[in-house]
């Protein structure tokens, strides 16, 4: 068999590429066929989000799924925490959302899982597929193709959420809420017609060509029109999602961004109250001031990598209630272990409930410190800087987790390289302004020279 060429799409967690230049039709039913021979699965559950390209891709996969012998459930079009919930809940042996979350239209891509929604990543299976794609081994066709069915999740996976707080504890909040033409435009709706808030609703039109804005809420830019509704409205608070829904951040009633870390220490502070000293989960990016709000309401705080196959296979392990990243994922042990942005808000809503003082009072005692977010460098030999690095602030604590992360007393540093790319990634957190700006230029001024 012929070698076939492969573009560079297999990342650290999920396949995504340019439509149709990288990843098409052809592609997607080869990797349908060698996910189910590879991992010897007779049942897989699809959805895809409002990209142009999903119906395509779908069908695709589907193809290529059934012909290896498994029986294809099409969920349709859901969030990608909507399909975790449907393997895990209906006991599917795989799954595969059809998305490129947040990046642009021209794009389209693929996350999987094994049986309850075990997050699959290179380590743990895509490389494989993806050096049998390239082998063209694809597998034997099956003596007895798989069929395709059609399942409606939605309601399942509404009243799923909603087992994670008391609905009726929830006060009739108004809230903005930007589901960036995105799947949220769809599963908002089905959640909170449970719920008494009043929903002012942004660019809930599904609509993969984005034609409001990215959809990328941990972009700044991407939340002006959040922020404008907010006030504009006098909501309680404003909630964006990314294209697939699995993120998601909050703006308070002032308009002000409120990180995800700091969403974890909020939904940690509310996991706490049910599971009394249980261990947290948060990765090394976020701000100090997580494990300090977790330590302060008695549970155990574990400090992770970034990244979501890492994070959920610790949580497995370990057995970890709830944990969280900077980046607005937020993972449930009840939830299969999966992220779900949309639990992490009805627990937020239920934390906002039971303070009884607007958001900004809620986040000002926990949001103390300032930090740099995330800033991008090229750099030719990675490793070399990451020793001119931890050369010069040799008297720090230095700690390699995940790159290398430099503390001191009143501020720290993380620099870790990119899976993909030559970039090395830095944050930095002080607890003054000032601290933050300067050993944030200085480090910049060492990782570019």
């Amino acid at each position: 068999m012929a070698p076939i060429t492969v573009p560079d799409i297999f990342k650290s967690y999920d396949v995504r590429g340019i439509y149709p230049a990288e990843i098409n039709a052809d592609l997607a039913h080869a990797i349908g066929r060698t996910f189910v021979t590879e991992l010897g699965l007779g049942s897989v559950a699809v959805g895809r989000d409002m990209r142009p390209s999903g119906q395509t891709l779908f069908e695709a996969f589907a193809s290529g799924a059934t012909k290896a012998g498994a029986d294809v459930t099409d969920i349709g079009l859901v969030s990608t925490d909507a399909l975790y919930f449907a393997v895990g809940k209906y006991g599917y042996a795989g799954g595969v959302m059809i998305t490129a979350s947040h990046n642009p239209a021209n794009y389209n891509g693929m996350k999987f899982t094994r049986q309850a929604a075990q997050a699959i990543s290179l380590d743990t299976g895509l490389s494989a597929i993806r050096d049998r794609i390239a082998r063209n081994d694809l597998g034997p066709t099956a003596a007895r193709p798989g069929c395709i069915e059609q399942r409606d999740v939605l309601e399942d996976f509404a009243e799923h959420c909603l087992t994670f707080v008391e609905r009726s504890a929830v006060k009739p909040f108004k809230i903005a809420i930007d589901a960036g033409n995105g799947m949220a435009g769809l599963t908002v709706p089905r959640v909170f017609a449970h719920l008494s808030c009043r929903v002012t609703p942004l660019f809930f039109e599904l609509d993969g060509t984005f034609p409001n804005h990215p959809a990328s809420p941990i972009e700044p830019d991407n939340m002006v029109d959040l922020q404008k509704a907010v006030l504009a409205g006098g909501c309680d608070l404003g909630v964006a999602f990314d294209g697939d829904a699995d993120r998601m951040f909050i703006v308070d009633e002032k308009g002000g961004l409120v990180g995800g870390d700091m969403v974890t220490a909020l939904v940690a502070i509310n996991t706490l109250k049910r599971y009394p000293g249980a261990k947290i989960l948060y990765n090394l990016i976020c701000s100090r001031s997580v494990p300090e709000e977790i330590e302060k309401h008695g549970g155990i705080p574990i400090r992770s990598q970034v990244g979501h196959s890492l994070i959920k296979k610790t949580m497995r392990e370990q057995n970890i209630v709830f944990g969280g990243e900077h980046s607005g994922h937020f993972y449930f042990r009840d939830n299969w272990f999966a992220d779900s942005g949309m639990i992490a808000l009805l627990q937020c809503l239920e934390v906002f409930s039971d303070a009884g003082k607007p958001v900004s009072e809620v986040i000002a005692p926990i949001d103390t410190r300032f930090r740099s977010g995330e800033i991008n460098s090229r750099v030719h030999d990675i490793p070399q800087k990451l020793d001119e690095l931890q050369a010069h602030y040799k008297d720090a604590r230095i700690d390699h987790l995940d790159g290398v992360t430099i503390g001191y007393d009143r501020w720290w540093m993380n620099v870790r390289p990119s899976n993909t790319e030559p970039l090395l990634r830095l944050n930095v957190e002080g607890d003054t302004k000032e601290l933050m700006e300067t050993h944030r230029d200085e480090a910049l001024r060492l990782i570019r020279s």
